[in-house]
C-alpha cells in the first residue's frame, strides 16, 4: 500500500463520525480552505473531521512547465480543457485511499463528503462517478468535468442518488461559467441529483456562498 497523501486535519470533536475531504486548486495546498471551517457554524455536538490533502508536486504545461502542487497536468486552456487523464486517475486513487482510511477509522461512507475547488473539483467529480462507495454528498466549486462524455447513468452508479452541489462564479475568467453548466447538464441528463447556484464573484469563494455551503453540509450530515 502506498503512503497516504499528507493532509491538514481539522477536528471539531475528539472522535469524528463524519468526514469532509476537501481538495484545493492548482498551485495551492491543503491549507487553502482550512480558514473556512470556523465560518461554517459547526455546533458543539457535531463531530466532523475536515481532511485537506496536499496535491503532489508536478510540472504544469500551461504554466510553462513550472513545478507546483497539482492534481494533474493541464495541456491547454481551451474550453475542451485537454488534461492528463493518467494524472487524474492517479489522483483519484490517492483520494480513494483517504476515503478508505476514514472508513477504517470508523466513519461510514454515507457520512463522507467529497469536495473540491477548481482542479480539486475535477478529481471530486471523477472519483464520485467511479467509486464503489455511496457518499453523503459531492461539492464541486468553480470546476468542470474532465470528460463529460464518460458520465455514467445514475441508475448504474453507486452515487446515483447522492446530492451533487455545483457552485460557480458568474465572473470566473479561469473556469468559465459555461463549463459548470456543461457539467450540470451532463449529470442531470444521466439522472444525477444536482443543485446548482452561481455567485457574483470571480474564481474564488464569497461569504454568501460559505453560508450556503454551511447549510448544505448540515443538511447532508444531520
Amino acid at each position: 500500500m502506498t503512503d497516504l497523501l499528507p493532509c491538514v486535519l481539522v477536528e471539531t470533536a475528539e472522535t469524528a463520525d463524519a468526514a469532509i475531504i476537501w481538495l484545493h486548486g492548482l498551485g495551492s495546498d491543503g491549507h487553502d480552505f482550512e480558514s473556512i471551517v470556523p465560518a461554517l457554524k459547526i455546533r458543539p455536538d457535531q463531530k466532523w473531521r475536515f481532511v485537506f490533502p496536499h496535491a503532489p508536486q508536478r510540472p504544469v504545461t500551461v504554466n510553462g512547465g513550472m513545478v507546483m502542487r497539482a492534481w494533474y497536468d493541464i495541456y491547454e486552456m481551451t474550453l475542451e480543457r485537454k488534461v492528463d487523464m493518467l494524472n487524474i486517475e492517479e489522483s483519484c486513487q490517492q483520494i480513494s485511499a483517504l476515503i478508505e482510511a476514514q472508513i477504517a477509522s470508523g466513519i461510514d461512507a454515507s457520512r463522507i463528503i467529497l469536495a473540491g475547488f477548481s482542479q480539486g473539483g475535477v478529481i471530486a467529480y471523477q472519483l464520485a462517478l467511479t467509486t464503489e462507495h455511496a457518499l453523503a454528498g459531492v461539492m464541486a466549486l468553480s470546476t468542470y468535468l474532465a470528460n463529460k462524455s464518460d458520465v455514467p447513468a445514475a441508475a448504474g452508479s453507486h452515487n446515483g442518488t447522492t446530492p451533487f452541489l455545483i457552485h460557480h462564479g458568474s465572473q470566473d475568467p479561469v473556469v468559465v461559467p459555461s463549463l459548470a453548466l456543461d457539467a450540470k447538464k451532463a449529470l442531470t441528463d444521466q439522472g444525477f441529483n444536482v443543485e446548482y447556484k452561481t455567485y457574483e464573484m470571480p474564481h474564488s469563494v464569497c461569504p454568501e456562498q460559505i453560508a450556503d455551503i454551511s447549510a448544505w453540509l448540515h443538511a447532508r450530515l444531520a
